[in-house]
């Protein structure tokens, strides 16, 4: 399979949930789709709101009624997000309400650990990079964090001019198992753009999570009952 396929749409409809999660008809359903990519990219590319960047927004999820939007949002720092008492909270709801021109409800979720998360990963070393830090350097540290914290395996790949060479090149380098073709098993990925002076440098993670809840590797015990090719007890007629 390669590494041409996005492992969560991969898994999307069979062991993932969608991230936008509602039903209009063909009319509609254009107008909706742009409005959710308005949401997202207000969120996370306001350049008026840029603390909000900082705050390690991993998703965003959204649910449509008939009566309002509700927008959840899974955060590493949510105390950026939520402000003192609440205001920050209070005034990004207002702006998307009047952005989208409906009643938003408006939801904040921590994230108890953001070294799992691929998205965040990607964006801490395209953080780096474009501090001019060491390509190499950066790599392994994100990979020595997310390994402690107890996660299975962890590739990263490079693409683009790395350390201001004047070819473009890919580099990558990986620890623990990614099984990418293996649906039982939980695939992070996530992509991040570092603007460097000599250009974009793009940043892929994937992050093996283990398995999914009920998906447990059934190896042993698979291996332990396989039929034998001769017949344990033979039986006349």
């Amino acid at each position: 399979m390669g590494q041409k396929v996005n492992p969560i749409a991969f898994r999307t409809g069979v062991m993932e949930t969608w991230k936008s999660r509602w039903y209009a008809s063909k009319k509609e359903f254009s107008s909706l789709l742009l409005e959710d990519h308005k949401i997202r990219k207000y969120i996370k590319f306001n350049p008026k709101k840029s603390h909000y960047r900082n705050a390690g927004i991993d998703r965003i999820e959204i649910e449509r009624t008939r009566d309002e939007v509700r927008v959840v949002l899974h955060v590493a720092r949510p105390g950026l997000m939520i402000g003192k008492k609440g205001q920050e909270v209070e005034l990004l709801q207002n702006e998307l309400q009047n952005l989208v021109k409906r009643r938003v409800n408006l939801k904040i979720e921590e994230i108890t650990r953001p070294e799992w998360q691929a998205q965040l990963v990607a964006e801490e070393v395209a953080e780096q990079l474009a501090k001019r830090a060491s390509f190499r350097r950066a790599m392994k540290q994100s990979m020595e964090r997310t390994m402690d914290a107890g996660a299975k395996g962890i590739k990263v790949q490079l693409a683009g001019r790395l350390g201001g060479a004047e070819m473009a090149r890919r580099e990558k380098a990986n620890s623990g198992s990614i099984p990418l073709s293996t649906l039982r098993a939980k695939i992070d990925y996530g992509f991040a753009e570092a603007m460097t002076a000599q250009g974009h440098i793009g940043v892929q993670v994937w992050i093996n999570q283990g398995f999914y809840k009920g998906a447990s590797d059934d190896g042993d015990d698979a291996e332990a009952g396989k039929a034998s090719k001769v017949a344990k007890r033979t039986h006349k007629r």
